[in-house]
């Protein structure tokens, strides 16, 4: 059932740490799908019925868990409720916990259609394909997340994400060949090359060019001084795409090869945390991403809601895509929510983002148009309404913003060289 999504979401990690901790998590007895309800308290300026979420993400598992996802979604109800709600009524929000187990997360599905969820907002979990397809029977819309990796979230009508993966690894070409890289090799990890290599290489095929070497590298973390060795020879710049586990020794075995090959990542991997120990070594990285950096002003806000809740931030990281795309999900649905006329059901929240074709963020993304769907892109991809990047580069082993620019590079991604 689940071989044409794991083929997709083989990144593992790409949106794993990406979105947040990839340690392991702690086990549980509790199998059922309702684990971890945690609700946000409502405040007496908003009243009636609560307008019913949920968040479906792993939070007790022997892998990556996203406890950033569930912070974020409670902390983003208990901004928008302390903020008048949705038109004077609060949000309720449940926290799903998939457990990272394709049965549990199916059960997720059944609980948003029993309990009477009007979305499934910025989640992410790897198993969408068990969810989408369940709840899209009930009207119910899978929306605002990071990271579009199995067929139905980059298909499906009820899908609508904000992110743009792998959209990121395209960026990545895009500012070495700018930045004035003439030998270019890849990395990327096994599992994900279905997903991010033919539009990189599409993008190499722009600008004349072929990658010289693309490795193909272990999701878990080994010795990578042979893949080092391998990606750098001849190269001048490497693009890569790994989780923050991977790039962790990868960074180690990097430093040890003192090597001037100039390094890109992806954000939330290519980190501070994955570039401890390997500072120097890393300095001057370039980082592509989805969203601007938490420093920036798009996310005033979500900083603010983090420091008041005394959340620890060196135990999890928020400056991410699960962290911020959580965020950026639930202030859509605030702002789409709250122009609906009459009750928000499912149904009327579906028509009225089906609907929407100037989603203002304030920066966390580029304004998007969920009535126009991609479909002269790339096949089976047209709910990636976002396909721009932004980015940031390490300095001194921390991750400083470039600038708030969004690049599109939709046509990149096909082949064809943009003005």
């Amino acid at each position: 059932m689940f071989k044409n999504s794991i083929a997709l979401v083989a990144v593992l990690g790409l949106a794993v740490t990406a979105c947040g901790d990839d340690g392991g998590g702690t086990s549980t007895d509790e199998s059922s799908a309702t684990t971890a309800e945690t609700t946000a308290d409502t405040t007496s300026e908003v009243t009636g019925e609560p307008i019913k979420l949920m968040t479906v993400t792993t939070l007790n598992a022997n892998g990556p868990t996203y406890e950033n996802i569930a912070i974020t979604a409670n902390l983003a109800a208990d901004f928008i409720n302390s903020n008048g709600g949705i038109n004077g009524r609060p949000i309720e929000v449940e926290v799903c916990d998939e457990q990272f187990d394709p049965a549990i997360a199916a059960g997720c599905a059944r609980q948003a259609v029993e309990s009477g969820a009007v979305s499934v907002v910025g989640s992410f979990t790897y198993f969408a394909e068990a969810i989408v397809p369940v709840i899209a029977e009930s009207n119910i819309t899978w929306f605002g997340f990071c990271c579009s990796i199995t067929p139905s979230e980059l298909s499906n009508p009820y899908s609508f994400p904000l992110g743009n993966q792998p959209m990121y690894a395209v960026g990545e070409v895009k500012r070495a060949v700018e930045d004035g890289c003439v030998n270019i090799n890849a990395v990327i990890v096994d599992g994900g090359e279905a997903v991010f290599r033919p539009p990189m290489e599409n993008a190499m095929k722009a600008y004349g060019r072929e990658f010289g070497e693309v490795v193909l590298t272990p999701a878990v973390s080994q010795d990578f001084s042979a893949d080092v060795a391998r990606a750098t020879n001849g190269a001048d710049c490497i693009v890569t795409v790994m989780s923050e586990t991977p790039y962790l020794t990868w960074n180690t075995a990097w430093a040890q090869a003192e090597t001037d090959v100039k390094l890109y990542g992806i954000q939330g991997n290519l980190n501070a945390i994955s570039a401890k120990g390997a500072e120097e070594a890393t300095d001057g990285s370039i980082i592509a991403g989805m969203y601007p950096d938490i420093m920036t002003a798009p996310w005033d806000d979500y900083r603010a809601a983090l420091d008041a809740a005394g959340i620890d931030q060196e135990a999890n990281d928020f400056n991410s895509l699960g962290g911020m795309g959580t965020w950026a999900g639930y202030m859509a649905f605030a702002q789409i929510a709250s122009g609906i006329e009459g009750e928000v059901t499912a149904l009327s929240f579906f028509e009225a983002a089906n609907n929407t074709s100037n989603l203002d963020l304030g920066g966390m993304v580029p304004v998007l148009d969920f009535t126009q769907e991609w479909t002269d892109g790339i096949p089976g991809y047209n709910r990636l309404f976002n396909r721009s990047v932004v980015f940031s580069q390490l300095e001194n082993g921390k991750v400083v913003p470039l600038d708030n620019n969004f690049v599109d590079v939709s046509d990149l991604a096909l082949g064809v060289l943009q003005d």
